[in-house]
C-alpha cells in the first residue's frame, strides 16, 4: 500500500514538473510567438474614380460584344448585387481604355494605392520604412518585373536585408495568407516589424467579351486596398490594436471542381477574363465547412463543443432507433454549433450578397452581425483580398470594438481556398482614423437597392427589333 502511494506521489510530482516546464517554455517564448497588429490603413480612391449607375451604363455601351440577352443578364445581376453608386474603378476603364490597357495603367493603379495608404500608415504609427523587417505584398492578377514588393522597397528606400515576399494568384483569400507568412516568420525571429500590403489590379483584367460566366466579375469587383503594420515585439503589445489568436487555411485544389470553379482564362474569342463557374456555391460551402471543422476547437469554449457533440450523438442515436423501427435512415444531422459563444464580431468577405447571406445562414447570424459586410459591399464593392479590412474598419468606425472582443475573419479565394482567423481586440478602439470616418454617420443605409432597375428596367420589355434603336438614347442621354 505504501509503495503504491509513493508511486502515485512521484507520478504526480513528475506530472507537475512537466506541466510547469511546458508553461515556462511557453511563457519564455511568448513574445516571439505573438502576432500583434499595430495599425492598418484602408485605401479610399479619389472621387473622380467613382462608378455611378449612369457611368456604368456608358461603360456597358462601349462593349460592342453585348446583345439584348447579355444586357438583361447584367441588369438582373447588378440589381441583386448589393453594390451602391459610390464604389471605385480603375482609371483605364473610366477613360475608356478597358479593351487596350497598358502596363503603365496597371503600375499607376498600384502606385496610387501604395503612395496613399502606406504613406499614411507609416506616418501615423511613427514607424520608419527603415524599421520594416518583413514586407509581404499580395496582388493576385498582376505580376511585373521587378516585383511590386521591389517597387515598394525602392519607393521607400528600405533596408538591404528586408525579407520580401510577392504573392500572386491567391485570389480573395490572399490577405490572410500574407498574415500567415508573417506569423510563421514571427515564430522563428524576435522583435520584428512587418508590413503587409494587399490589393487587386483591375486595369488589365476588365473583361470586354460577352461570356456570362466571365462578365459577372465586372459587376462585383472594385478598386481598393489595405496596408497593415504587424509586430511580435512584446514591448509594443499595449500599443497594438489586435492580437492574432488563431489562423486556419483550407485548400481544395486537389479537387477538379474546386480548382476549376473560378480562374483567369480566355473566352471562346480569345478575350482574357475571370471565369466564375456554376459550381462555385457548392465548392465554397464545402471548403467553408472543412475550415470550420478545424477552426471550431481552436476558438470555441469547451462547454459549447461538448454541447454540440452531445446533441449530435443524441440525434444520431434517435435516427438509428427510427431506422430499426422501419423509418427512413438518417445521419443524425441538424445539430448546429454556436460560434457566438467564442466570437463577438464577424468579418465576412464581401464576395457578393449571396456569399454574405450564405455565411450568415450557416453560422446562424442576425442582421446586426451581417451589417458590416453588407454596408462594405454597398459602399466599396468587392475589393478582393482587402475587403475584410474594410469590414473591420466599419466595426471600428461604429465604435463596436472593445478590449477583449474576438473577431472572426472568413475569406474565400481561387484555388479553391477558404481561410479564417480570430483576432482579439487589445484595447478599446475609437475609430478616429478609419476609411469610413467622413461618412459613417450615413450608415447603415435603410435601403441598399441601387437605382439600376429604375434607370434601365426598360430593357426587360424590349425585343430584338426595338432594343438596338433605343439603347443609345437611354444610355447616352442621361
Amino acid at each position: 500500500m505504501g509503495f503504491f502511494i509513493l508511486v502515485c506521489v512521484v507520478s504526480l510530482l513528475l506530472l507537475l514538473y512537466l506541466l510547469g516546464f511546458a508553461l515556462w517554455k511557453r511563457a519564455s517564448s511568448w513574445g516571439d510567438q505573438s502576432c500583434y497588429m499595430l495599425d492598418y490603413e484602408c485605401y479610399k480612391p479619389t472621387d473622380d474614380r467613382m462608378i455611378s449607375t449612369d457611368f456604368s451604363g456608358k461603360i456597358l455601351l462601349r462593349n460592342k460584344a453585348l446583345g439584348l440577352n447579355e444586357y438583361k443578364f447584367l441588369l438582373k445581376a447588378m440589381v441583386s448585387a448589393g453594390i451602391g453608386e459610390e464604389t471605385y474603378g480603375p482609371r483605364s476603364v473610366l477613360m475608356g481604355r478597358e479593351q487596350n490597357p497598358t502596363l503603365e495603367d496597371s503600375t499607376e493603379e498600384m502606385d496610387e494605392f501604395f503612395n496613399d495608404s502606406i504613406e499614411k500608415l507609416l506616418k501615423r504609427s511613427g514607424v520608419s520604412p527603415q524599421d520594416i523587417d518583413v514586407l509581404v505584398v499580395n496582388v493576385s492578377m498582376l505580376a511585373v518585373a521587378p516585383s511590386l514588393a521591389s517597387r515598394i522597397i525602392n519607393r521607400y528606400n528600405m533596408r538591404e536585408d528586408v525579407r520580401s515576399f510577392n504573392l500572386t494568384g491567391m485570389g480573395c483569400s490572399a490577405s490572410l495568407i500574407s498574415i500567415d507568412v508573417v506569423r510563421n516568420l514571427f515564430k522563428a525571429n524576435k522583435n520584428l516589424h512587418a508590413l503587409v500590403v494587399t490589393t487587386e489590379s483591375l486595369s488589365p483584367n476588365w473583361y470586354s467579351g460577352n461570356d456570362r460566366s466571365m462578365i459577372l466579375s465586372n459587376c462585383l469587383f472594385r478598386s481598393g486596398g489595405c496596408a497593415m503594420l504587424l509586430t511580435n515585439k512584446s514591448t509594443l503589445r499595449k500599443k497594438a490594436m489586435f492580437k492574432l489568436n488563431s489562423l486556419v487555411r483550407t485548400h481544395h485544389g486537389a479537387r477538379d471542381d474546386s480548382y476549376g470553379c473560378c480562374m483567369q482564362m480566355d473566352d471562346a474569342e480569345g478575350r482574357l477574363g475571370f471565369y466564375l463557374g456554376k459550381d462555385l456555391p457548392k465548392v465554397a460551402t464545402r471548403s467553408f465547412v472543412d475550415n470550420l471543422r478545424v477552426l471550431a476547437p481552436k476558438i470555441l469554449p469547451v462547454r459549447e463543443l461538448l454541447r454540440f457533440m452531445a446533441v449530435r450523438f443524441k440525434r444520431r442515436l434517435n435516427s438509428g432507433k427510427h431506422k430499426k423501427a422501419g423509418g427512413s435512415s438518417g445521419d443524425g444531422g441538424g445539430a448546429t454549433i454556436d460560434f457566438k459563444t467564442g466570437v463577438d464580431h464577424f468579418c465576412i468577405h464581401t464576395g457578393g450578397k449571396a456569399v454574405i447571406d450564405g455565411i450568415g445562414a450557416n453560422l446562424g447570424l442576425n442582421e446586426q452581425d451581417l451589417e458590416p459586410a453588407r454596408m462594405t459591399l454597398h459602399r466599396f464593392g468587392n475589393t478582393s483580398a482587402s475587403s475584410l479590412w474594410y469590414v473591420l474598419s466599419y466595426m471600428e468606425a461604429k465604435k463596436r470594438l472593445k478590449k477583449g472582443d474576438r473577431i472572426l475573419m472568413i475569406s474565400f479565394g481561387a484555388g479553391f481556398k477558404c481561410n479564417s482567423c480570430l483576432w482579439e481586440v487589445t484595447r478599446d478602439l475609437e475609430g478616429a482614423n478609419t476609411v469610413w470616418k467622413e461618412f459613417i454617420h450615413n450608415y447603415p443605409v435603410k435601403e441598399i437597392a441601387n437605382p439600376y432597375l429604375e434607370k434601365y428596367g426598360w430593357i426587360t420589355d424590349e425585343g430584338e427589333s426595338t432594343f438596338y434603336d433605343k439603347v443609345p438614347q437611354h444610355l447616352l442621354n442621361k
